[in-house]
């Protein structure tokens, strides 16, 4: 029996994004999305454009800049408005896929639909055939299905399939589902879907409130899931979702068991995890499977003397297969623009040409004449916060200059802020450094924000080591994250506030909501 080949579908972009803090700019959505075009996923959900203008908008660029080759996504509500905005942003892409998402269980559909299970199946079906009006492929989710009743869920994939779509996705919404349990369930559904149309894609789409989402998505892939729904670090709301790297590596070290594959470019594994721990701020747990620092170190004497004799005493894996062998370059001030521009690109970043890579080259001299070497983790960060501040606009706030005095009486703060062509300047006096100059920054700027999560580390080694300030701030009752580094802390705490201001500022001027919740399919 041939190996089967699953298709992987990447929602960090949607369903990752739900994390609090995790909002990613226009700009980081598209060179994220290009990484995981590198990465050869076959599905990118590239975002939720009913939610919000900047949404629509994001969706729309990933689709025209990177659907060439990769099918693009977007999530609908089974509502006309959804369909039309997810159609509308997609179908620039070569292979655009509209995607509904409707409850099945009995306590989606009779606490958040208020309606009968006749009626909500029929706002399925309804959305199924106009999404088919639009386009060939239509994706339909049976949201909470490993909680619903199973002959009305069945009843609704049934319904839906004889209405067009061409993929069925169950996902388990809440991560109740057990592994065994859940493979039972997509063998019943895959039985019965064969035998309606062979041709519908069964997908799966887990998350991990009990640490089961990895185990639950293999265990379904081997009771004939056709198609999983990933994203990368297993990021998403609550515990998360099922972890790309977990389950794709899992089928390639343990092929012989579950004799399936994917199409996955796993040596860009790590490289796509670390650029979206750099993009949100979030960090992957030490001990994370496949892309946790520590993943591939071992520290056991006993482990050590096995590794020595055999690699494979210890080691069911390389950390070559995921991409971890070009992970540690170092560069320094004598380094030309030419290896530069070669540790660039190994990074997965496109350095750009002419007058874009000179400025990213006079912007590594500057860091490396002040520490000296420069690591990789210094080169993302150096390469993302320029293609930031160079997509700002001129309405954005600029930290021209600033001077802190830290001592037991009166720690103090003065600084001066550009915006266009206005310059401020103020002062103000906090419990200590870096409290003053919020405060100073909070006057000058007029926003009344507060400061929820503040949090430093090194990104590199050495005494002359980068600091890299991660913030969270609350603006309007929203969470917006602020990110930057510099071999000053001082300086890298107050360009991270000025950074969340800025993403504040960005999202109020762009996010036009459109979240009405009509419930209704309207022609």
């Amino acid at each position: 029996m041939a190996n089967r080949n699953i298709m992987v579908l990447d929602t960090t972009l949607r369903d990752g994004e739900q994390v609090p803090g995790a909002k990613l700019n226009m700009q980081q959505k598209v060179e994220f999305a290009q990484q995981l075009k590198r990465l050869k996923v076959d599905i990118i959900e590239a975002g939720f454009p009913a939610s919000s203008q900047g949404d629509f908008q994001a969706v729309q660029e990933i689709a025209r800049t990177v659907g060439d080759s990769v099918s693009i996504t977007a999530l609908g509500r089974a509502v006309k408005s959804d369909i039309d905005a997810v159609y509308e942003s997609i179908r620039l892409a070569q292979q655009p896929l509209i995607h509904i998402v409707l409850g099945t269980s009995n306590i989606h559909v009779e606490k958040k639909f208020n309606r009968s299970k006749e009626a909500v199946l029929q706002m399925g079906v309804d959305a199924v055939r106009y999404a088919k009006t639009l386009l060939p492929h239509v994706q339909y989710s049976t949201e909470d299905a490993s909680r619903a009743d199973f002959e009305y869920l069945w009843s609704t994939i049934e319904a839906v399939v004889k209405a067009g779509a061409t993929m069925i996705n169950v996902p388990d919404t809440v991560g109740f589902a057990e592994p065994e349990e859940f493979g039972e369930l997509i063998r019943k559904v895959n039985e019965r879907l064969k035998n309606v149309n062979p041709e519908v894609i069964l997908s799966v789409h887990c998350h991990n409130d009990l640490g089961l989402a990895t185990a639950n998505t293999l265990s379904a892939i081997k009771n004939g899931a056709d198609k999983i729904e990933c994203t990368i670090n297993g990021l998403g709301e609550r515990a998360g979702n099922t972890s790309l790297e977990e389950v794709v590596m899992a089928l390639k070290v343990r092929e012989a068991r579950y004799r399936c594959r994917t199409a996955i470019e796993t040596t860009e594994l790590l490289r796509t995890s670390r650029l979206l721990t750099y993009l949100t701020g979030l960090d992957v747990q030490v001990n994370k499977a496949i892309t946790g620092e520590n993943a591939f170190a071992h520290s056991s004497g006993i482990h050590q003397d096995g590794l020595l004799k055999d690699k494979q005493v210890y080691e069911i894996m390389s950390p070559e297969e995921v991409g971890a062998d070009s992970m540690e370059l170092v560069l320094t001030a004598r380094s030309g623009r030419h290896a530069f521009k070669h540790a660039v690109q190994q990074l997965g970043f496109d350095p750009g040409e002419g007058e874009a890579l000179e400025q990213l080259f006079q912007r590594f001299l500057e860091l490396a004449d002040a520490k000296k070497e420069v690591y990789d983790h210094d080169l993302f960060y150096l390469v993302t916060e320029h293609r930031e501040q160079a997509a700002s606009s001129q309405q954005l706030f600029e930290l021209k200059s600033f001077q802190v005095v830290t001592n037991d009486e009166c720690p103090t703060a003065a600084l001066s802020l550009r915006k266009g062509d206005t310059v401020l300047k103020g002062s103000a006096v906090g419990d200590g450094p870096i409290d003053a100059l919020y405060r100073g920054i909070k006057a000058l700027t007029g926003l009344d924000v507060s400061l929820k999560h503040y949090k430093i580390n090194s990104i590199s080694r050495g005494t002359e080591a980068v600091g890299r300030v991660n913030i969270q701030l609350e603006y309007g009752g929203k969470i917006y994250s602020g990110r930057a580094m510099d071999t000053d802390i001082i300086k890298a705490s107050a360009q991270a506030f000025l950074n969340g201001m800025n993403a504040a500022l960005l999202d109020t001027a762009n996010d036009q909501s459109d979240l009405s919740g009509n419930d209704r399919l309207s022609s």
